[in-house]
């Protein structure tokens, strides 16, 4: 797993809802082997109750089923399954978590995601944990934290 974590200079109820409601595709840009979000289909309602599903596209022609596992504050958590492209090959699912936390600036943001590879891709996938997707999500961060401000 990898986790990242921002400082947000507004308070909790106000940070959550919006880390929640926000748009992959335009927080999450190509950067490496990474392919990019670059749509959001057929989410079922508000991104804001347990069982609710969605399918992002990416750049790379692949797509990942996103389902809402929790949304209790001070955390909301997806589970994602059905990659496809370049991920699917390896990927048997993942799970990201976002939490928001009293901080006397305002609000803490820390962001984990954790990926369950398919048989004989463990190393693989620790590899792009790693050296990929890690420092992606320390660059990624900052500019969703700003937008929940």
């Amino acid at each position: 797993s990898a986790t990242a974590t921002a400082v947000v200079a507004a308070p909790r109820p106000v940070v959550f809802p919006r880390l929640l409601a926000h748009d992959p595709a335009k927080f999450y840009p190509r950067s490496g082997v990474l392919p990019a979000v670059v749509e959001v289909r057929d989410q079922s309602g508000p991104w804001d109750a347990v069982g609710q599903t969605r399918t992002l596209v990416l750049s790379d022609g692949g797509t990942v089923k996103e389902t809402l596992g929790d949304v209790t504050a001070p955390l909301f958590a997806y589970d994602l399954s059905r990659f496809t492209g370049f991920f699917g090959r390896l990927v048997e699912g993942g799970r990201s978590e976002w939490r928001v936390v009293d901080r006397p600036e305002g609000s803490g943001i820390e962001w984990t995601y954790t990926f369950t590879a398919k048989p004989g891709w463990g190393f693989a996938v620790a590899a792009i944990m790693r050296l990929a997707w890690a420092p992606y999500m320390r660059r990624v961060l900052p500019a969703i934290a700003a937008s929940t401000a």
